[in-house]
């Protein structure tokens, strides 16, 4: 890969949560970032954590890391490429595509090994964290 992107921080913490599969997509699932993934083991949200409660099996503390633009669906190796430089920073990274783009989820203790990750490949991050 050797486009370099422009990352932009989503300004609100995440959490990831985990319902059974059959459960209905709950009310608290909302914020200015939502995503919604159903398979046939689990229901999984991503979405503002202020609104997770607290009992919902969940991981918390995420930031979200999206590259800005539209990446065309034919383009290969983006996520190795940028998870691959994750990886060898040891930060773990819960990995989203939209139809138009790339998120990566990282913790809020690891964003700063991220940022110096991924601008280590050239890219740019813009923006700070959000306060917890």
């Amino acid at each position: 890969m050797t486009s370099t992107f422009r990352f932009r921080v989503h300004p609100e913490r995440l959490a990831i949560a985990r319902l059974e599969r059959t459960a209905e997509v709950p009310a608290w699932a909302r914020g200015g970032f939502v995503n919604v993934a159903r398979t046939c083991d689990e229901l999984s949200i991503v979405c503002a954590q202020a609104h997770v409660p607290r009992a919902v099996q969940q991981e918390r503390d995420k930031l979200a890391l999206g590259i800005e633009g539209t990446i065309p669906m034919t383009t290969v190796g983006i996520l190795a490429s940028l998870c691959g430089a994750l990886a060898a920073a040891r930060v773990p990274v819960f990995a989203l595509s939209t139809y138009d783009t790339d998120w990566l989820l990282v913790s809020a203790e690891r964003f700063e090994d991220a940022r110096r990750a991924l601008e280590g490949l050239g890219h740019q991050v813009a923006g700070a964290p959000p306060a917890g």
